[in-house]
């Protein structure tokens, strides 16, 4: 369990105590937190100081690059960029501050990092980071999920009222459990979340489809969704084993090395091929394409993206130009290539 706050540079401080001092000297400590704020001083640098100040999304650059905004007050883009792998990683500080400027600079106006990777502001960004990984200390067991819940909703309302944050959402929760934070925030007048961030891609697709939809429908929860290219299996670079700079290839990755070489592995590259002439018929990309498949989706507000190097975020940022191209007929056609589609009960019913 997670918990996603969208936040401005406003009002933070550094940690201070006799804590923070004995670690202060501490080379490694050091170097974790510049890897960890390294997003921070990019941003800083690429576009100046905070000034918090309502705009208007037609202010935002993305009027004169075709960025499609969302249409509620709460979520402010189609596409945005993720920091997870690439920021800190496979990258310099220098190629990550040109992603984010041309990101910034093409209508990209939300940047998603967490406490656990490299980092994450200015009014016409918004800036995602996530608390809380789990962990097994004392004073995180024997309290029930219904405590927990609480507590959260009411640390959330309580760093969006001190001027923190703009907003909470979560990550990786259930529907149930976004469920009863609402239902908390409504019994005790508290702040909502307001929006989940969940793996959806061409081959990961219940839970945006089938168990989000009704939370969208009846409370307004959006869906923040990430890895439209199921961390790279859906380039297509996967086709002929796995390249030496890719990220299976890394010692870390040794998990989506064995799925991408498993039996279902390949089936999905099979798959992938007999997607190819939707991609030639559309004058696309395979990524292109599943990334304007994500977005077409109602419930989906944002798209995260993670690249490595400037052609891949202009391939994907082209996805915007596909979007009007995903018509009900491509969609099914999708579908019968994939044969994944999740059934509701009421598609059973009818």
């Amino acid at each position: 369990m997670q918990v996603s706050i969208a936040c401005t540079d406003h009002n933070l401080k550094r940690g201070n105590g006799e804590h923070s001092k004995q670690n202060a000297t501490s080379p490694n400590v050091v170097n974790q937190a510049r890897a960890k704020f390294r997003t921070v001083a990019i941003i800083a640098r690429s576009f100046g100081s905070f000034t918090p100040r309502h705009i208007s999304l037609k202010e935002s650059t993305g009027k004169h690059t075709g960025m499609k905004y969302s249409g509620s007050q709460r979520f402010f883009l189609s596409l945005s960029a993720g920091t997870w792998v690439t920021f800190g990683g496979q990258i310099s500080d220098e190629v990550a501050e040109q992603l984010m400027t041309m990101a910034y600079e093409s209508g990209v106006n939300l940047f998603d990092t967490a406490e656990v990777y490299a980092g994450g502001r200015r009014s016409s960004l918004v800036i995602t980071t996530k608390l809380y990984w789990g962990g097994k200390a004392e004073t995180e067991r024997g309290l029930s999920r219904k405590h927990i819940i609480e507590e959260i909703v009411r640390a959330m309302t309580y760093v969006i009222n001190q001027g923190m944050a703009m907003y909470w959402g979560t990550s990786r929760w259930t529907a149930m459990e976004i469920m009863e934070a609402y239902s908390v925030a409504r019994q005790f007048n508290l702040i909502p979340p307001v929006c989940e961030q969940a793996e959806y891609h061409l081959f990961q697709r219940e839970k945006v489809e089938i168990q989000l939809p009704e939370l969208y429908h009846k409370i307004g929860v959006g869906a923040m969704t990430w890895s439209p290219l199921a961390c790279g299996i859906i380039t297509g670079k996967y086709e002929n084993g796995i390249p030496e700079s890719s990220r299976a290839s890394m010692k870390s990755y040794q998990w989506l090395k064995e799925k991408i070489v498993s039996e279902d592995g390949r089936k999905q590259q099979a798959k992938l091929k007999e997607l190819n002439h939707i991609t030639e018929k559309l004058g696309c990309t395979l990524p292109q394409l599943a990334v304007a498949w994500c977005l077409r989706n109602e419930g989906v507000s944002s798209v995260l993206l993670g690249t490595s190097n400037p052609e891949q975020l202009t391939e994907n940022l082209g996805a915007i130009q596909v979007l009007p191209k995903m018509t009900s007929h491509i969609v099914s056609e999708i579908d019968h290539i994939l044969a994944n589609r999740p059934y509701t009960k009421k598609d059973y019913r009818s």
